[in-house]
């Protein structure tokens, strides 16, 4: 038998008739469709195919050979999915015209894992997925889904755990299931917010993870009545949600390359320097890392219902200091940019080729940060240099640097900005509730 016959038995064995491919479009919403199994061969080598100019960002034309885009299963990511009987997930990567596609955000990821490997290296990474159950009321408002979940301080509230145990017990289930090595559930420190650990996996392994982890998570929410939410800051007086990237390198023996016990922060000098790189290039990454004019409420120096902020406002990086952009603990580096509304691939691959940039130019980060930075803005003392203020702002970074964008690949670069100033145009003709309370009659 071949390697597809045998693939194809051992699933049909566990009762799949259909393969769900999965991609995502340039702001990393899932996408895909259901196609039959016994065609595996041709989702592997020619790919399933969509009307390229119907996805988001693909940049492809409304007629040709390359107005395709077909998503090639991933054959090593093939799994029943629990949540859809008789079917099987899997990974696509994006094609057109018989080529890689420049602007599939996943084959982005691998180019510039690419440039890792010819190091000899692997970059791990390990992934904070926080989020929201919410609900959405008759009259259209959006409301933390659990009621009774009013605490003032409510980080790690128990009895909001027990009453929502039955969305939590089926996650723990279902990701187990699907081969996640879960640590830890968690009531995070905004009300409805929830936050649940897995183990660190490779760069690219560990994006497709966090996909998987949202089809998963959108589909148990549903199921119990609630809506699992990855906006950066729903709760207008609340933390909002970070997907913070747990980010550490080994080279071909094993060895971990950031980490030095007699070093600064732990940290050897190739850690100072990607460390350096991410915050050199922070206000570009912005953009990737917090795509949306959401984010920016999130990172924003307001004050928190529950008396507690960890918004990473300054471009600064600390000993196990969660006030500052980069949190070094353990020989590791903790990226705090990203949240949750991020394309997962397209925010590693930027934070990795970022970082690969301070290396490559030996760049010295600033001195260390060892005060609560939030203490310090309150005495009026200087501050380090804070990220941009809003999406605009971020939009103009990212075009302004070109290393970045030249790493990244021009084609993505150029969809991304296109799309996302769009988005910023619509938000600034949009006249909200507040405007209408605030001036209405006032004047």
């Amino acid at each position: 038998m071949s390697q597809y016959q045998d693939t194809i038995a051992r699933l049909q064995s566990q009762g799949v008739h259909s393969v769900l491919v999965q991609f995502c479009d340039i702001h990393g919403v899932a996408k895909g469709k259901l196609v039959p199994l016994t065609n595996l061969r041709e989702w592997v080598e020619q790919g399933a195919g969509f009307a390229g100019p119907s996805i988001w960002g693909t940049g492809l034309p409304r007629f040709g050979a390359r107005s395709e885009y077909y998503a090639r299963i991933q054959v090593q990511s093939l799994q029943p999915l629990p949540f859809m009987p008789g079917v099987a997930h899997a990974v696509g990567d994006g094609f057109a015209g018989g080529q890689p596609l420049d602007t599939c955000s996943r084959q982005l990821l691998q180019a510039a894992i690419e440039r890792i490997k010819s190091r000899g290296w692997t970059l791990w990474v390990g992934i904070e997925p926080e989020f929201f159950l919410l609900r959405q009321g008759a009259d259209g408002a959006w409301k933390v889904g659990d009621t009774h979940d009013q605490l003032d301080k409510p980080s790690y509230d128990l009895k909001a755990i027990q009453r929502n145990q039955g969305f939590l017990e089926e996650m723990r289930s279902t990701l187990t299931e699907l081969g996640f090595e879960l640590q830890q559930i968690d009531h995070e420190d905004a009300c409805g917010q929830y936050e649940i650990n897995y183990k660190f996996d490779d760069a690219l392994v560990a994006a497709d993870r966090y996909m998987l982890f949202k089809l998963t998570a959108h589909a148990v929410a549903q199921k119990h009545g609630l809506v699992f939410s990855a906006m950066a800051k729903p709760l207008a007086h609340a933390p909002g949600s970070g997907l913070h990237f747990h980010l550490s390198i080994t080279d071909a023996q094993g060895k971990a390359l950031f980490a030095d016990a007699s070093g600064s922060l732990g940290l050897s000098a190739l850690g100072h320097q990607f460390a350096a790189g991410l915050l050199d290039h922070g206000d570009a990454l912005s953009a990737l890392c917090a795509p949306t004019v959401n984010s920016y409420k999130r990172l924003a120096l307001s004050h928190s219902a529950s008396g507690t902020t960890w918004s990473p406002v300054w471009k600064a990086y600390g000993d196990n200091n969660r006030t500052c952009l980069l949190r070094a603990v353990a020989g590791r580096l903790e990226w705090r940019l990203p949240d949750a509304s991020c394309n997962v691939y397209a925010a590693i691959a930027a934070t990795l080729l970022a970082g690969l940039d301070g290396v490559d130019r030996a760049l010295q980060a600033p001195e260390p940060c060892d005060e609560d930075l939030y203490e310090r803005f309150a005495s009026g003392a200087p501050m380090p240099a804070r990220l941009p203020r809003d999406l605009f702002d971020a939009l103009g970074a990212l075009e302004q640097d070109a290393v970045l964008r030249g790493l990244l690949g021009h084609s993505f670069c150029e969809q991304f900005l296109r799309l996302k100033r769009e988005e910023w145009d619509q938000y600034q003709q949009h006249v909200s509730a507040w405007e209408l309370d605030r001036y209405a009659d006032g004047f």
